[in-house]
């Protein structure tokens, strides 16, 4: 189910009823919100939903383990259960995710050099075995959004082994925290801290709900899904991704630039509008962007980029890691083999590899520059805003330029990318990008960083003052504007397939 639906507008209204009517009857109203997010998640498969079902019975089960483990026993006691679920999860994610990956990118290629020296029946054999596993790896299905709901139950049950939070008091409490619909998809990846203990409460009627950024945040998020990351993704960035050979040097950096532009606003709309529509629900969630291409360096990037997957890497990987706390050589190991991991997250394919392999070794390259060189004191105000500006300029086209690896796919295509980015002429002389809509879309999807982060409470706090009559119109002449411009149909959200 999409967010930008009819089916998902008429579905979360029902939901919404159902919530706040029931407020008296809480643990029908939990169980009507699990049964909703189930629902909504099984609106693609219900093999999906029952797979979710079993995730949310196995985690809180071992999170149970753990906790009574280190209650009775200390640290030592509760390993073995962390390691289990540790082992479960990662399992269940790796037999969906990385299992084609595994056999056919590495496995396979492994054993052909040792086939072909072993003779002609190993090789027989192999082309026997090959033939009777792909077409099984073919049907393997990839659940929507199983890297993000993965991720949350190992930060729940890694913080229940730290005593940084204890397991959530009932099976329904935590199903709800796992399963929680606005969410579950495509993130943010909340902790356990921050909703387990809003799960067990539930909203009540007299807490003031802040709908002026919730309405905000869900047209915000419409307009960016619709209007700007649908038309760059149909005009710019799909065309050159598919055939680069086909555009001049000129075209092919709009192509760049709307993929970029793409990303950023299709990510953060999804984020927008889940935090959005728990919000009328009466949850809280994290930001999850905070104007990431106004950075002024790749670390800056990832502090705003992503921040819930971002800091999840940080916590639950970089740290443990040793973080920066041994020599500047440790720290750089734990830095690639962080962003290794986080582009591995991103998808089983060498390019999401190789594009975690970039930002690493360009982390490891600025901490290291950073450390070495110190810029001069007492610079004046113009100078210090030049300098920002030709930071962000400068860190901007270095994201670009990652995108052309996590777009591409391959090699073939990136090989055509980058020939097509050093020609100035097309192959096909009548086809061009560049024009003032495409500059124009461009800018607009860009200044909408404008609104992430804090910057988005100075806008509610004076809409809070208008009355509600203003507003409901309001909202209706954006949405009806939203719809207009808006292309037919809805593309699905680039980070479902994470």
């Amino acid at each position: 189910m999409l967010f930008p639906t009819t089916v998902f507008a008429i579905f979360f209204l029902v939901i919404f009823h159902l919530h706040w009517s029931l407020e008296g009857f809480p643990r029908a109203r939990k169980g009507v919100l699990l049964a909703a997010s189930l629902f909504f998640y099984g609106y693609w498969s219900w093999k999906f939903a029952l797979m979710l079902l079993l995730s949310t019975m196995v985690n809180h089960a071992l999170a149970r383990q753990i906790e009574r483990a280190g209650r009775h026993g200390g640290v030592c006691r509760s390993r073995p259960w962390l390691v289990g679920a540790i082992v479960f999860n990662l399992g269940l994610l790796g037999s969906f995710k990385y299992a084609g990956f595994v056999v056919g990118d590495l496995l396979f290629p492994l054993m052909r050099p040792c086939c072909l020296w072993l003779g002609p029946d190993a090789v027989n054999w192999l082309v026997g075995v090959q033939e009777e596993v792909y077409p099984w790896l073919s049907k393997v299905v990839l659940p929507v959004g199983i890297s993000f709901f993965t991720f949350q139950a190992l930060s729940y049950v890694m913080d229940v082994y730290r005593g940084r939070t204890a397991p959530a008091r009932t099976w329904l409490d935590f199903a709800n925290y796992l399963a929680f619909f606005p969410q579950l998809v495509a993130g943010p990846i909340v902790r356990a801290e921050d909703l387990v203990p809003q799960m067990e409460q539930m909203p009540r009627r007299e807490v003031r709900i802040d709908a002026g950024r919730a309405g905000f945040l869900i047209l915000s998020g419409l307009f960016k899904k619709t209007v700007v990351a649908n038309w760059l993704a149909a005009r710019l960035a799909d065309p050159v991704f598919a055939w680069p050979e086909a555009y001049s040097g000129p075209d092919v950096l709009m192509g760049v630039y709307g993929y970029a532009i793409q990303i950023y606003c299709d990510f953060s709309a999804y984020s927008d509008i889940a935090i959005g529509t728990a919000l009328l629900l009466g949850f809280h969630f994290p930001d999850n962007f905070h104007a990431p291409y106004l950075a002024t360096s790749l670390q800056d990037f990832w502090r705003r980029w992503h921040i819930s997957l971002s800091t999840w890497l940080r916590d639950y990987l970089y740290i443990p890691l040793g973080g920066s706390r041994g020599t500047l050589r440790r720290t750089q190991v734990n830095l690639l083999i962080t962003f290794l991991l986080g582009g591995l997250w991103h998808g089983a394919a060498w390019t999401f590899i190789w594009w975690g392999a970039f930002h690493g070794f360009y982390l490891v390259l600025e901490r290291t520059l950073f450390a070495r060189v110190t810029l001069p004191s007492g610079r004046s105000r113009i100078s210090r805003s030049l300098l920002t500006l030709v930071a962000r300029l400068w860190i901007f086209h270095v994201v670009c330029a990652s995108w052309l690896l996590f777009r591409a796919g391959n090699l073939e295509t990136l090989g055509g990318l980058v020939r097509s980015l050093l020609a100035w002429r097309s192959a096909v002389p009548e086809v061009t990008l560049w024009g003032g809509v495409p500059l124009l879309v461009l800018a607009a999807g860009f200044s909408m960083q404008g609104f992430d982060g804090n910057r988005l409470e100075q806008i509610t706090r004076r809409l809070a003052d208008w009355p509600g009559w203003v507003l409901g119109a309001l909202a209706a002449v954006i949405l009806t504007i939203i719809l207009a411009l808006g292309p037919e149909g809805v593309a699905p959200f680039i980070y479902f397939q994470f």
